[in-house]
């Protein structure tokens, strides 16, 4: 996976222009449909959680401790918290889970 970060950044950048620029390249009146503007809007994100989503997984040692950083992300994001907030709690939450493994291996 880390030999193609470069081909998900680029294809990530490529999509977020793209379906940024178009819109302003193809409709010349504002667009007024409900529907194509949250389409518009929320396609960046799509795209990015669908890129980064299983790297979650495999980005700890165990997946006990991605579980753990997932479900502290989940429900800070459903609270509302900020996005430094969330991702800070859910690296946190896996560092710590990840340590108790260790020291509970140890004993």
């Amino acid at each position: 996976m880390g030999n193609h970060i470069y081909l998900y950044i680029f294809v990530m950048a490529g999509v977020t222009y793209l379906v940024r620029m178009l819109p302003l390249a193809i409709f010349q009146k504002e667009i007024t449909s409900k529907f194509v503007q949250s389409f518009l809007f929320y396609m960046p994100y799509a795209v990015l959680g669908a890129m980064t989503f299983p790297a979650v997984f495999t980005a700890t040692a165990s997946i006990w401790s991605a579980l753990a950083g997932l479900v502290v992300a989940i429900l800070l994001s459903l609270r509302e918290k900020d996005l430094l907030t969330v991702a800070m709690a859910a690296c946190f939450t896996a560092f710590l889970v990840e340590w108790m493994m260790r020291f509970m291996q140890v004993l």
